[in-house]
This record gives C-alpha cells, structure tokens and sequence, in this order.
C-alpha cells in the first residue's frame, strides 16, 4: 500500500488489539507483520525503555517491508544523559544496532525530558552535528514554549540543520473527565505543553494523544487534517502516531484519522480493513489549533 504520509501507532505489540487489528488467535510473534500489512509505520517506544537485542533487530528487518518506517527512539541513558556530548558513542552504538533496518530508521527520535532548558542547546548543537541521522527532537521545558528567544534559539538550530521538532498534541486526552484509571494514569505521564506545528524538514512529525471515547477527538483532529492535507499537497511526507490512553484504541483512532483525511484528499487509498472497521462520526467543525 502505498500513502503520501507515515501513519502508525505507538508500538506494534499490544495483545489487547486481538479481535480489531489482530484476529483473536493470532501469535504475538505475528504481530508485526499483521501490523504492517495495515499501517506503514510505527513509533518505536520500545527503543526508549531497552536495547533490542542484534538478533531481535534481524527479525524486525526481515518482517518489516522496505518502505516501512520505524522511529526508534535513543534509549533514556542517551536521550536524559546528563551532557548529550557524552553519550556520543552511545548514541552510535545504538545507530549500528539499528544498522540492519536501514533506511526504515528515518527518522530517529530524540526525547529529551524537561529538565533538558536552553542552556544546553550547545549540547544539542554537537550532538545533531556528530552523529549525523536524521533526527527528529521533542522538547518538554516550559522555555521552548514560551515564544521567546529561547524558542527562537531552539528553532534555528533545527530548522537550520532540517531537524524536525516533534508536535505533541494531548488536548484531546485533557480534556477528558473520566476518572479511570488508564485515563489518570495517561494524564499524569504526559506533558500538558501548547502545539507546536513545524515542518522544518521535509517529514513533519505529530504524535496525537486522544480521548478513549474516539469521537471525542474530532474536533482536535478536524485542524490537523488541514495541516496534514496542506503539508502532502506541498510534496512533504508528514509522519502520524494516534495514541489512547492505554492505547487499546490506538488502532481505530489512527483508522480514524486516515477516514477523515480521505474527505480532505480525495483519492487517498483506504487503509485495509479489519473485521469489524471502526466507525465514523460526522466529524466536528470547530478548530483549536
């Protein structure tokens, strides 16, 4: 299949998605290459939390089609090292360990934690210039939000070097009131930071945090659909990553947003179906960006 932009889920390896996505019998180590039959790309969060092993690597490779995206994250002791320079050779030991995927790694993501302020953007700056991938940042300090010449500073850098600044948008999971633990416990994870929309490279990266009742998302995901037809319809390759709060819905929401992008560009191949494909609601007007 092939789609003018990368549309994916935070992980491949969700045995909740069995009877959606995954038929009910389906073995774990089917998983992925189901998964890539309905979806080009994915957010490696695993890469965050562990090393895969070199030989894990080899049946990632063998599994995932050419085309395919995988955005490894650096591991926490790289990306929330004390200085970034000295986890250089870390970091290129981790690019080597992903070396059998190939172009598949694009881009790699680097998830610096909110301590990471302004201060350091000289470590930042040595760090994009030696390793030299495509790399993609997202930032949580309050400072790199705050339309001052601290952000600016940030700005340059990247779009200088064309890195991406990743958009985190959560909106959606905020706003909902639901008492339940997998709701809580999402909230109190994720960063409440305002929307950033960049494009500093040629592939804009959003990772969308969504309410569990997916309907609730259209109106949060009604001014991203603009943006998204408006970056493929200028040549870009946007990256998406639909998130819930336990991401047990993650696939309906990402086979949502897809639905919904067909009425803004017509033409746009469906996603293969599942047995029972989610359904759709008039989606909402309103804008928020």
């Amino acid at each position: 299949m092939s789609l003018p932009y990368f549309l994916g889920c935070p992980g491949w390896n969700e045995p909740a998605w069995r009877g959606s996505l995954y038929a009910p019998g389906l073995a774990a180590g089917e998983f992925l290459a189901r998964y890539c039959e309905v979806f080009n790309s994915v957010e490696g969060n695993t890469t965050l939390y562990a090393w895969p092993s070199a030989d894990k690597v080899s049946r990632w490779a063998s599994r995932m089609p050419a085309g395919f995206r995988f955005c490894a994250k650096f591991p926490r002791e790289i990306s929330q090292a004390a200085d970034l320079r000295e986890a250089l050779l870390l970091a290129g030991e981790f690019r080597e360990l992903l070396r059998p995927l190939g172009p598949r790694v694009t881009p790699f993501w680097l998830q610096l934690p909110a301590s990471f302020g302004p201060r350091r953007l000289a470590e930042l700056a040595t760090f994009i210039e030696v390793l030299d991938v495509q790399l993609a940042v997202e930032v949580r300090h309050p400072a790199f939000f705050a339309r001052g010449e601290e952000e600016r500073a940030l700005n340059r850098l990247l779009r200088d070097r064309a890195v991406e600044r990743i958009c985190l948008d959560a909106r959606a999971l905020f706003s909902c009131s639901s008492t339940a633990p997998a709701v809580l416990h999402a909230q109190g994870k994720k960063p409440r930071l305002p929307v950033r929309p960049t494009a500093f490279s040629r592939a804009p990266q959003l990772r969308f945090i969504g309410h569990p009742e997916l309907p609730a998302n259209d109106r949060f995901l009604a001014p991203w659909l603009d943006k998204l037809a408006g970056w493929i319809e200028q040549g870009l390759t946007p990256h998406v990553y639909l998130h819930t709060p336990d991401n047990h819905r993650a696939p309906e929401l990402a086979y949502r947003f897809h639905s919904l992008l067909g009425e803004r560009l017509p033409g746009l191949p469906a996603l293969p179906a599942w047995a029972e494909p989610p359904q759709l609601s008039l989606l909402a007007s309103a804008h928020v960006l």
